[in-house]
């Protein structure tokens, strides 16, 4: 209610004819141009169209959602959405993991909201995040739940159980391989300052999330705080949240009231519920300039390349869910200083000498692609989020 989706754009016009018609809208208008598209939404005729840049530019909308999953071509409709004073709902935490940083930079400076979106697990976690918060309780983890990690799985191994759920394989092999749950943890740890405990993350394996009280270094915890996941814990597919209060008085109503001894207690949402609770973020953006979940400056995490398989020279890396490599969560500071690649820039990289199984990928390794908006932005964040090199002089007494 109160919110009309207008166009949906994609490069193939049957599957956004197919969207409007599972959600009951029979009769949709192609638009190939900017004033086609301002007519049909005037006249409150739903439009499909393969350029998004229509969607962009056209007047009578106030939001985007952008929901490729891609790189290049995402961080290309953010800018053309930010540009012409569009709202900007990711859900696309590859995008937000490798290029959120500078993408909120141009938004704020143009006045718009970038946000990733409620209902995947990023927005599920910041909204726990923030409940945890109000009530008193230090969070001192931001955690996911995972059925399964095996990072050597490939769009081969994943077919049968891509087309019994209707979905793509190559997307079916991020969630499975790490990389998907590293990019998200990734959105979370930029937008609370929350860092990698490991390379890769601890990833504990339990059998219910309340478990996870017991598990992970009281130290970290306490010292900046984590982001991190568990394997094969019920609820799933649900979020928690650590969070810290050893307030004599507090411990002892949380007794009363089941949590647990304490200081220690862990909350959680038992479900995340995808596409249902995007609208949620859309009112938040439009109505009150309010983001979801968005990176509270420079890069707290990265997404780095690892070798799925012994790779040769020449080998072209097939980035994201492909049979090459796979991502894993590293602390920003600590990828800048081995000079790692980044999992989202990885597809198209020629590599320039062999990589053994699991190593991660360095710069010096690949030759990149040419001529790409991604690599630019990603110059242009590191540039703007490098530390400030202040300049000293001593003064020795006569």
């Amino acid at each position: 209610p109160g919110m009309d989706l207008v166009a949906i754009s994609n490069r193939t016009l049957s599957e956004a004819e197919r969207a409007y018609r599972q959600a009951g809208v029979e009769s949709v208008r192609v638009v190939e141009t900017v004033a086609q598209l301002e007519d049909a939404i005037s006249r409150g005729q739903p439009a499909i169209t393969e350029d998004a840049m229509l969607l962009c530019r056209a007047g009578g909308i106030d939001a985007i959602i952008e929901v490729t999953g891609t790189i290049e071509f995402g961080a290309r409709v953010a800018l053309e959405a930010i540009e012409y004073g569009k709202h900007l709902i990711l859900m696309n935490a590859e995008l937000d993991a490798t290029l959120g940083p500078i993408l909120k930079v141009y938004a704020d400076r143009a006045g718009v909201v970038i946000t990733n979106a409620d209902g995947d697990q990023p927005g599920v976690i910041m909204n726990l995040y923030r409940y945890v918060k109000a009530i008193g309780y230090k969070p001192v983890l931001a955690g996911n739940i995972k059925g399964l990690h095996d990072p050597y799985r490939t769009p081969e191994t994943q077919r049968a159980y891509a087309a019994k759920y209707h979905q793509k394989p190559r997307m079916v092999t991020s969630f499975a391989d790490g990389t998907k749950i590293s990019m998200e943890m990734a959105v979370v740890a930029n937008a609370t300052g929350l860092r990698v405990g490991k390379r890769g993350m601890y990833g504990f394996h339990c059998e219910h999330v309340r478990d996870a009280l017991t598990l992970y270094p009281m130290d970290q915890l306490l010292n900046g705080g984590l982001v991190d996941y568990i394997v094969g814990a019920e609820p799933r597919p649900g979020v928690f949240v650590l969070g810290y209060n050893d307030h004599p008085i507090q411990r002892q109503y949380m007794r009363y009231y089941k949590m647990g001894e304490g200081p220690l207690y862990v909350f959680y949402t038992p479900y995340h519920l995808c596409h249902l609770e995007v609208p949620l973020t859309v009112a938040r953006a439009v109505l009150f300039h309010d983001a979801a979940v968005a990176p509270l400056g420079g890069p707290v995490a990265e997404v780095i390349t690892v070798a799925k398989r012994d790779l040769k020279a020449g080998e072209v890396l097939d980035g994201i869910g492909g049979f090459t490599c796979y991502g894993m969560l590293e602390n920003y500071d600590v990828a800048q200083a081995e000079n790692l690649l980044p999992m989202g820039l990885s597809e198209g990289c020629r590599l320039k000498r062999d990589i053994p199984k699991d190593r991660a990928i360095t710069y010096p390794d690949v030759e990149l692609p040419p001529n790409r908006l991604s690599d630019r932005l990603r110059a242009e964040q590191t540039a703007y989020f490098a530390p400030v090199q202040v300049p000293v002089a001593m003064v020795w007494p006569s």
